[in-house]
């Protein structure tokens, strides 16, 4: 059995998950990369995509990651996500209903800071709608 390694995921809202794995996936800007443990320091940021975690205790977990940073170093594998989601809780339907409302939140938007935010929040809905179909 491989060595594990404290992980945490964080997203802004809060800590979504802190335990020993033996493995992470994370969805680098260059690419997928694996983090175990004894593995060299690193800091890297993310794209949006799936990170996979192989708990210790046994069983792997997904999340939907919008983007962030991850740093591996002596404690550990830290992903800072700018939003993450367990990739169970993404239904296709719910999404795209979700697009067409923050499509019609940009249109409506009174003024920039209301654009923006609402832009946001639409390409992270297109981001979890990309993901999804290639699950």
């Amino acid at each position: 059995m491989a060595g594990a390694f404290q992980f945490e995921l964080v997203s802004p809202e809060r800590l979504l998950l802190s335990e020993e794995a033996t493995e992470v996936v994370v969805p680098g800007a260059e690419g997928e990369f694996g983090i175990m443990a004894g593995h060299a320091p690193v800091m890297s940021t993310m794209r949006p995509g799936v990170l996979r975690v192989v708990r210790a205790a046994g069983g792997t977990e997904r999340y939907f990651i919008r983007g962030g940073f991850a740093e591996a170093g002596p404690k550990g594998l830290t992903v800072l996500a700018e939003m993450a989601v367990p990739v169970e809780d993404l239904k296709a339907d719910e999404i795209a209903s979700q697009i067409r409302d923050a499509e019609e939140d940009v249109r409506d938007a009174k003024d920039e800071a209301s654009r923006e935010r609402a832009a946001t929040v639409l390409q992270q809905l297109r981001d979890a709608e990309t993901v999804l179909k290639t699950l």
